[in-house]
């Protein structure tokens, strides 16, 4: 239970003001057994037949080496010292929460589908479904071995670098494929039955050669320093060998080494830069292909592509659990079961929150108006658009009504300033709460949450 939670009148509103860590510990396993047939409901609620289901993962570090999910793995946590474990969560397209997942740490992201596909399938039962995800993880073999044998499952996910230079080498992409629009569908023979939707983004593109422009400058700086050390008085850099390890450091370093020819020598070396290299990579700035087997009588591809861009959806809900309030990091649990459980409860409580969010969004910064902002849109492949509500409370820090706006922390900062008073006069004993102030009751309201003791 959280600090907070137990030192305030909500632990006694709650009945747990008397509750130990043993109780708790109690609490988290009598929840665990029951995950699936939570999620199952969950299922029937917010997955229909044929619906989107959006698929990521991610990880979380670990406190102790005693659990059997902690291990060391690719940490997205920036915290390669210690072991983590990987969680897997299923949304539906609007990004609500239905299922989650723990992994040992060392489990890479494609290794998690085929466990995905069997809960949608043989848990949650619906007939078809289009699974999105990201190109890390619907790789060509697990839509070959996971995906494809399962009748009724399509997928809608992106090709990775090396398959868009393939197209591009192939003649199939071309920039004259964009022309006219940023958005166009094509066609290969290593993707029988599939569609793939290639889009170019300007914005991206510029954002990308600004980028390499940068590091290409930055190797070079590197590149002059070990040139330098070849050519000082004392200590200098000698020996082809010594020389090659030092360039072959200095071109990693920003991994720019296949944009650079260079030659060693036993007392130096040159270098410039492989413009051939650079110019193909610059053709394809700012591209980007989906790859789906959904047809075009279920989804344009204009569609298909605002399907793979909700993946953002599912990252908003891992940044969710990862904030300060749901707190699913550092994990300390040592039994697998407690970690499992600790994954569970997290994503209940993400659950709550996103329901909590759409309620409260005409208070909050949140764009209470999503359509509006997407009719506002050039185009799907263009950045997304705020409505002009959401653009108003963001300029004036106001909602419509004249309240402050919030985020979602700060309002709930400010609700905890809402008191149970006990008050005492002689022997008449009684409990009141606060007067909320207006923000307050706009909240509970609403929430359809009676402010009274």
């Amino acid at each position: 239970m959280d600090e907070d939670t137990a030192s305030s009148s909500l632990a006694e509103s709650l009945h747990l003001a008397s509750a130990t860590a043993d109780d708790l510990y109690e609490a988290m396993d009598w929840l665990l057994p029951r995950q699936q047939r939570i999620e199952q409901v969950l299922a029937r609620r917010h997955l229909s037949n044929g619906c989107l289901v959006l698929y990521d993962v991610t990880s979380t570090h670990f406190e102790g080496r005693h659990c059997p999910l902690a291990r060391f793995g690719h940490s997205r946590d920036e915290r390669g010292g210690n072991p983590q474990i990987v969680c897997g969560l299923l949304t539906n397209a609007e990004g609500r929460p239905v299922a989650v997942e723990a992994f040992p740490g060392n489990t890479a992201d494609p290794k998690t589908v085929a466990a995905q596909v069997l809960n949608l399938r043989e848990r949650f039962g619906p007939r078809r479904l289009v699974l999105v995800g990201d190109r890390g993880m619907l790789t060509s073999a697990r839509i070959r071995e996971d995906l494809q044998p399962v009748p009724g499952t399509e997928w809608i996910t992106a090709l990775r670098a090396p398959a868009i230079k393939k197209l591009a080498s192939d003649g199939v992409l071309q920039l004259s494929l964009f022309d006219q629009t940023d958005l166009a569908e094509i066609a290969h023979q290593a993707f029988p039955g599939e569609r793939l939707i290639a889009c170019r983004n300007p914005l991206l593109a510029a954002e990308r050669s600004r980028k390499r422009a940068e590091l290409l400058a930055a190797t070079e700086k590197e590149l002059q320093k070990v040139k330098a050390a070849t050519q000082r008085s004392n200590r200098r850099l000698r020996g082809k060998e010594r020389i090659a390890v030092a360039v072959g450091k200095a071109l990693g370093h920003y991994k720019m080494a296949k944009h650079f020819h260079y030659r060693v020598r036993s007392n130096g070396f040159t270098y410039e830069r492989n413009q051939a290299s650079i110019e193909r990579e610059a053709s394809l700035d700012g591209i980007y292909v989906i790859r789906t087997t959904v047809p075009a009588a279920s989804a344009s591809g204009e569609q298909a592509v605002r399907h793979y861009r909700e993946l953002a959806k599912v990252a908003r809900a891992f940044r969710g659990l990862k904030s300060v309030d749901l707190k699913i990091r550092p994990i300390h649990h040592h039994l697998e079961e407690r970690v499992c459980a600790h994954v569970f409860l997290r994503m209940l409580a993400y659950y709550v929150e996103w329901h909590m969010r759409q309620t409260l969004a005409p208070m909050l910064f949140d764009d209470e108006d999503p359509a509006a902002g997407e009719a506002l849109r050039t185009s799907i492949v263009a950045p997304a658009q705020r409505s002009p509500v959401a653009q108003d409370k963001a300029s004036s820090k106001a909602t419509a009504d004249g309240l402050p706006a919030h985020s979602f922390r700060t309002l709930l900062q400010d609700l905890r300033t809402v008191a149970l008073n006990t008050v005492q006069m002689g022997e008449e004993t009684s409990r009141m709460v606060t007067a909320p102030t207006p923000t307050q009751q706009r909240a509970f309201d609403l929430l359809k949450v009676p402010c009274r003791a």
